[in-house]
């Protein structure tokens, strides 16, 4: 991201503006090969999204607020409740991927004496696949911020190549 602007982590509608961390894991299943002693990775099988935020400002409260109305909605995926959520899940868009049908599996605030005008947050997410038709929309919204971003300029541009690879000052 270019530098001085702050664009939000978004997890459904909420934004989240100051992410401390944002960490993507992802699992592949292995198949065996019939008759061989080799192994082939075939397909995702598990994707998770875990995010660390500060929630700050008079509207911090409402930010919570929202993230448990999704948490909530997510986990009991009632169609009365939102019926959107048959067609696709949470999406998440940040600065690094953008995924469709994430559904919240874990959420904890807290609140210290050092900081009580502000929230500390953190959420687990899970792919949970709706349908295959969001399946291959995720990814072709991914593939395109992957190449959009190569177009942006970054911070570590800005800085000489024997600095970043730690050359002399």
């Amino acid at each position: 991201m270019p530098a001085g602007v702050n664009v939000p982590v978004l997890i459904g509608a909420v934004p989240l503006f100051t992410v401390t961390n944002l960490t993507l894991s992802e699992g592949y299943q292995v198949q065996r090969i019939a008759g061989s002693r080799l192994a082939q990775l075939t397909s995702p099988t598990a994707r998770t999204i875990a995010v660390e935020a500060t929630l700050v400002g008079r509207t911090r409260l409402i930010v919570k607020k929202g993230l448990e109305a999704l948490a909530l909605t997510s986990r009991a995926l009632a169609a009365s409740t939102a019926p959107a959520m048959n067609l696709a899940g949470l999406p998440v868009v940040s600065g690094m991927t953008i995924n469709l049908d994430m559904q919240i599996t874990s959420l904890r605030f807290s609140q210290s004496n050092q900081k009580r005008d502000a929230i500390d947050v953190s959420i687990t997410l899970e792919h949970v696949p709706r349908s295959s038709v969001t399946s291959v929309l995720g990814e072709a919204l991914d593939m395109a911020l992957a190449v959009g971003s190569a177009a942006i300029p970054t911070v570590s541009d800005m800085v000489p190549l024997q600095r970043q690879l730690g050359g002399p000052l």
